[in-house]
């Protein structure tokens, strides 16, 4: 009895799932961006790549956003390479809401869902982190108003590598 107390003491009520794609290659892609051409993420190997999946109507995603374009903005000549990924059905919301969110990183479109689905997106927001080798080395969700901090926590480390 003492045992299993103790267990429901240290065990999280609410345990994020694990991440399948941790220490895997990041899947690659080619998304169209908002402003610009197409971004492949395979172009950037050598750099760390943030990847952050958003959605217009997801009331919690537009200060993530916001923290990574302030750490985009810090670290970007250190070989800090960063894109969101909007999973919308409606173009016109997705380009509406990009808009106003106003970052320095590119906006991209995945209207059919296909880089979440390979991405194994389970919610938004949901941000993944990719060394320069392109493996994937953490994965956020729903981190709130500590954004900066837990972003910085991820990113530092892997610039230093």
């Amino acid at each position: 009895m003492v045992a299993l107390l103790a267990c429901l003491l240290v065990a999280p009520l609410h345990a994020a799932p694990a991440y399948a794609l941790l220490g895997r290659e990041a899947p690659d892609f080619a998304l169209h961006a908002l402003v610009g051409g197409n971004v492949r993420l395979s172009e950037h190997r050598g750099d760390v790549v943030v990847v952050t999946f958003w959605g217009s109507r997801c009331s919690t995603c537009r200060a993530p956003l916001a923290a990574l374009d302030a750490l985009f903005a810090t670290y970007q000549s250190a070989g800090l390479v960063a894109v969101g990924v909007g999973v919308d059905d409606n173009a016109n919301a997705s380009r509406e809401f990009a808009q106003s969110v106003r970052v320095r990183f590119p906006m991209l479109m995945d209207p059919d869902k296909g880089v979440a689905r390979d991405w194994q997106v389970d919610t938004l927001p949901m941000t993944v982190f990719i060394d320069r080798s392109g493996k994937v080395r953490a994965v956020t969700r729903d981190v709130g108003k500590n954004a900066e901090a837990v972003y910085r926590s991820e990113i530092r480390p892997l610039l230093d590598e």
